[in-house]
């Protein structure tokens, strides 16, 4: 045994097969991209060439949409290999779930109208909304997003600044814990007749309401990072002859910033309840405002349309803060995930 050369024992060779199996797998053909792609073809084809029991608007456009979206999909199935993309097959699943949804939809509102009606309506109707409408709609999410944006840094900023006071000096603590079990707890749409007899603007108004929701989970988790810093940094700090300002700026609220996100993402969450009541009761611009202005000429198409734009916005919203922090906080990138 001693006499054999080492390089003539080679356990790995037996694994060899299997791996270049993989290998062609993953190379090949992508049949479920295929699959999707003739099912994508069949819902248009369903929407296009089965009659609507009325005349709904861009039916025939939505039908070409959906063909488009099948022959995009099989020229990727069949283009995997040599353009890289590996990483559609993870949609697989849902790219074959999506057009049965609309086969769906379709025969129950636009088909079949087995669904009562003005209350709901067949997907070409949403597309009707933001061809037609577009204006009105892109104006009420450019209000939407400034008043959010307000009331949320507002909130967030004066969340942490509290936060990291209450953690840092007992004094502050002292006066402003009280406050904050007694205020905090309460629902900001529950300060809505004071916020409206207070501030000059119904804007101005639904901007403290926003700050208001957002800054008490910003302020409480910030506080919690700051108190469960662990001692030993400091020490550490102290010794090398950092002053009280690097104590706070560099070592405590770096090392509470995973507090902080949290507080962040609940207030985010908090913000988006109160922006669509507030601009419901007081803000004559917004997406609030604009799903109670469908609701009452029961325009429900444009109701459904506004609740889609809304979804697409929060979730970017909160994908982009999640991006933040991992960009942030590298070290936690796979702790939490959005």
């Amino acid at each position: 045994m001693t006499d054999q050369p080492f390089d003539t024992v080679s356990p790995a060779l037996p694994q060899a097969p299997a791996a270049s199996g993989r290998a062609a797998r993953q190379t090949g053909i992508w049949f479920m991209g295929l699959l999707a792609a003739a099912i994508w073809l069949a819902a248009g084809a369903y929407t296009g060439l089965v009659p609507d029991i009325d005349d709904f608007g861009f039916t025939r456009e939505f039908a070409y949409g959906l063909g488009a979206v099948g022959l995009l999909i099989a020229l990727a199935a069949l283009l995997v290999p040599a353009f890289g993309l590996a990483r559609l097959r993870v949609w697989g699943p849902w790219l074959v779930a999506l057009p049965l949804g609309f086969i769906a939809w379709q025969a129950v509102t636009a088909k079949l109208g087995l669904l009562p009606r003005p209350f709901f309506v067949p997907p070409q109707s949403l597309v009707e909304v933001y061809f037609e409408d577009w204006p009105k709609l892109g104006l009420s999410v450019v209000h939407s997003v400034k008043l959010l944006a307000w009331g949320y840094f507002i909130g967030a900023f004066t969340g942490i600044v509290l936060g990291v006071s209450i953690g840092w000096w007992r004094a502050v603590g002292y006066w402003a814990h009280p406050v904050l079990r007694f205020i905090g707890p309460l629902p900001a749409t529950a300060w809505l007749p004071v916020a409206f007899f207070l501030f000059p603007s119904s804007w101005s108004a639904s901007v403290f309401l926003i700050a208001l929701a957002t800054g008490f989970p910003v302020t409480i988790l910030t506080w919690s990072g700051i108190a469960s810093v662990n001692k030993d940094y400091y020490d550490i700090a102290r010794t090398l002859g950092a002053s009280q300002r690097f104590l706070v700026l560099k070592v405590a609220i770096p090392a509470a910033l995973p507090h902080v996100f949290v507080g962040l993402f609940m207030g985010l969450g908090a913000s988006f309840a109160v922006l669509v009541v507030a601009e419901m009761l007081g803000v004559k611009a917004g997406l609030g405002w604009y799903l109670q202005w469908a609701q009452g000429w029961a325009a429900y198409a444009n109701m459904y349309a506004a609740l889609l734009v809304m979804a697409v916005m929060c979730s970017g919203l909160v994908t982009l803060l999640f991006r933040v922090r991992d960009r942030l906080l590298a070290w936690q990138k796979e702790l939490v995930r959005w």
